[in-house]
């Protein structure tokens, strides 16, 4: 590897990637500065002139769930460094990064992990061929003949590969078609958590830089949707210089990759993911330094919009006056001409699928919960309550028994339309309704958690109990479908919007964009870091067809189409005493009711193990652990892999299909009509006729990573970077070579 990279990565082209990489960032650092003053001015108006919404009916969680393992079990790894698949013990803790230790002796004893892998921006394949075919688009030319070594085999049947269009690949397989469905599941669950890498508790920073982003590649003009943002700002910044240096460094060094096809696939791998490495340091040091810039300007900064605000929206509200006036008729013709006619059939392809998965999630909620009422009363009623609360409390976290409801996702496509619009996937849409999902069903079980903790309280009987669990459910799942319904419609909004208001911006831009920089003149100096023309533009675009929008969006509700209520259905105040209770300690399950949660899957604990480390192994979600002495599958006098699992896919799936002995009972109200979506978890209900404080193009917003006792995911996907977690040594760099040559089998 070493001779590759020293051939095609001298110091001549390595200083050449650097100064590339630094004037992208430079550039992309002038429109984060404008786009800050612009969203910083955007928050604090809205905070001043809040509309005093309804609050959402359904709580949410303030202390997210700590000490939880995702999954934990073994699976095959290819080492690229020896060449050779070794059986390693894994597990994904609470953030989502997954964590691979050369045993589960080495995990026990606290020996640190050999990689830690963050899965943002990958893709998963389950086939050798899938990622033949992608290796092979990625470096064209190479492509193998038949008959010859393709660049990877795998010793069995079910691979999964994490695949990257510019950082390392990442090998696995399983023993069985069971055990890569459970993998699979997993690790996508990892990726959209990944994927959502900005915390959406940043109200000024993460929308400047989204918006930032957005500028920047319409200054390229490059409009729509753009898959590779995911991840937190550095890895975005790296796949943003990624996708205008790729191109480049590959027309350049293509031609000089020696060797058979496979050979040159394999040269190219190990140089991207080295690139993309300089890159990602490069793109870190950059962005941190612009943001403490911006940071230390931010108090000056909101001191004059405080005094200035009056003024700032005077100028800024004439300054849309005069571009509206310019760019109203044309804007008119075109939605009416090129959108409006499509709404109708954009909207209807995002409702099916995503009512499907949202009255998925009804359906799995009310299944646990009446599932969990049996058992209290065939087991001894409170006794096993903490137990049972204790899994109940990590079902949104349980990827197997959600994956019923993300599935429901996957038949999502815009034929026809996707072209037209210039939507280059539709996964963006996808991931964004998954973390809906997740939020709904959680906001709903931990409100579910906190009625009951009120309800034991009293002291019930066994049978009072059964009961009230019966009574607190139909009262959490009429809560579920207001605030599903009012999610799922935002949804819609922002998807239709972020389809179309780049088509709008395109269209217009040959005869509008080269006409704007005589508006600046309208701006008063003091004001223009906070008002833009360009943003202004847009918001006037925008203004053309969001009543299109709004108006299909309220006409489904109307139709009773997919179970949404109408705007005219608001629930003030229905409960104003469930939110004080919210404000409580979080509730232990466990400590307080004697449950021992886990998953029956669960590792034995050593004897010699702390009591914190028995509660941190208690709370696992769900494990699959294997026989880790069984023999390599490619060895020779071995014995295949056990495959035994204590909750294989088809027996989970089997629970979830169980007959039930009460039915789910309808959604309540006479104007719901279905499945429900997911908002932010925030106290309050989405305007349902309100924009957003800061520009709505910015993709669907991120969700918010946790922090962890754990180890963290690398910064880069290469996971080779890690923090230190409490309690644990540091994570060192993986002893794998990291771009180590793989071979043939």
């Amino acid at each position: 590897m070493g001779d590759v990279l020293s051939t095609h990565l001298d110091d001549a082209r390595r200083q050449h990637i650097a100064e590339k990489t630094g004037k992208i960032l430079t550039e992309f650092g002038r429109f984060y500065e404008d786009q800050y003053g612009v969203v910083l001015f955007n928050s604090m108006r809205h905070e001043i002139e809040g509309t005093g919404l309804p609050q959402a009916q359904l709580l949410w969680r303030k202390v997210p769930l700590d000490e939880r393992i995702i999954f934990s079990g073994n699976l095959f790894q290819y080492q690229e460094d020896n060449k050779k698949w070794r059986n390693r013990f894994s597990l994904v803790p609470h953030n989502y990064g997954l964590v691979l230790y050369e045993n589960k002796v080495a995990y026990e004893r606290q020996v640190p992990p050999r990689a830690v892998i963050n899965s943002a921006g990958y893709k998963i394949l389950t086939s050798v061929d899938q990622y033949l075919e992608l290796v092979g688009n990625s470096l064209p030319g190479t492509t193998s003949k038949s008959g010859t070594a393709p660049i990877l085999k795998c010793p069995t049947q079910f691979p999964l590969i994490l695949w990257h269009p510019s950082a390392r690949h990442y090998y696995f397989c399983m023993m069985t078609e069971a055990e890569q469905d459970k993998w699979q599941a997993v690790l996508q669950d990892c990726i959209r958590h990944c994927n959502n890498g900005i915390p959406e508790d940043s109200k000024v920073e993460g929308p400047a830089f989204t918006d930032a982003i957005r500028m920047y590649r319409q200054s390229k003009e490059l409009y729509g949707t753009w898959e590779m943002l995911c991840g937190n700002e550095v890895q975005i910044l790296s796949n943003l210089v990624m996708e205008e240096l790729g191109p480049e460094l590959k027309a350049e060094l293509a031609p000089r990759l020696k060797g058979k096809p496979q050979e040159r696939q394999r040269q190219w791998i190990q140089i991207s993911d080295a690139v993309y490495r300089m890159v990602y340091e490069q793109a870190k040091a950059h962005f941190e330094a612009v943001l403490s810039k911006l940071q230390l300007a931010r108090p000056a900064m909101e001191a004059t919009i405080r005094t200035d605000m009056d003024q700032i929206i005077t100028s800024k509200e004439h300054l849309a006056s005069k571009i509206r006036a310019f760019i109203l008729p044309k804007a008119e013709v075109c939605v009416r001409n090129h959108v409006q006619p499509y709404i109708p059939s954009i909207l209807e392809a995002l409702m099916v699928p995503t009512s499907q998965g949202f009255t998925e999630v009804r359906d799995v909620f009310f299944k646990e919960v009446t599932d969990m009422n049996l058992n209290v009363i065939n087991e001894g009623g409170a006794d096993k309550l903490g137990e049972y609360m204790e899994k109940l409390s990590q079902l949104a976290y349980h990827p197997l028994k959600m994956q019923s409801c993300y599935e429901k996702m996957e038949p999502l496509r815009l034929d026809g339309l996707q072209q037209r619009f210039d939507v280059s996937s539709t996964s963006v849409f996808k991931q964004r309704a998954q973390i809906h999902m997740r939020e709904q069903m959680d906001n709903a079980v931990y409100t579910f958690e906190t009625l009951l903790h009120q309800e034991l309280g009293k002291g019930p009987t066994k049978e009072e109990l059964c009961k009230s669990i019966q009574r607190i459910l139909e009262r959490v799942l009429k809560k579920y479908d207001y605030d599903s319904s009012s999610v799922r419609k935002r949804f819609f909004r922002e998807a239709l919007l972020q389809i179309t208001i780049p088509f709008l911006l395109k269209k217009l831009a040959p005869t509008c964009k080269s006409e704007l920089p005589r508006f600046q003149e309208l701006i008063f100096e003091d004001f223009a870091r906070f008002i833009l023309v360009e943003n202004t533009y847009e918001e006037v675009v925008l203004q053309t067809v969001m009543k299109d929008i709004l108006q299909a969006v309220k006409e489904a509700a109307v139709q009773r189409k997919h179970n949404l209520y109408r705007d005219s259905m608001v629930m003030h105040n229905s409960d104003p005493n469930l939110h004080l209770l919210a404000e409580g300690a979080p509730i232990d399950w466990g400590e307080e009711y004697g449950g021992s949660g886990g998953d029956g899957g669960s590792p034995s604990v050593p004897e010699a193990a702390t009591h914190s480390e028995k509660r941190r192994r208690a709370k696992q979600v769900v494990s699959v652990v294997q026989d880790e002495e069984a023999g390599l599958p490619f060895e020779a006098g071995s014995e295949p892999l056990s495959p035994a699992s204590p909750d294989s896919v088809t027996e989970l799936r089997g629970l979830l299909a169980r007959d039930l002995r009460a039915e789910s009972p309808p959604p309540a109200g006479p104007l719901l009509n279905g499945a429900p979506s997911r908002e932010s978890p925030q106290p309050a209900a989405a305007p349902e006729v309100s924009l957003p404080p800061a520009s709505p193009l910015r993709q669907l917003p991120p969700g918010k990573a946790a922090d962890l006792e754990l180890p963290k995911p690398s910064d880069q996907e290469t996971g080779e970077q890690v923090s230190s977690p409490g309690g644990r040594p540091p994570i060192h760099t993986t002893t794998e070579d990291s771009a180590g040559v793989q071979t043939e089998f």
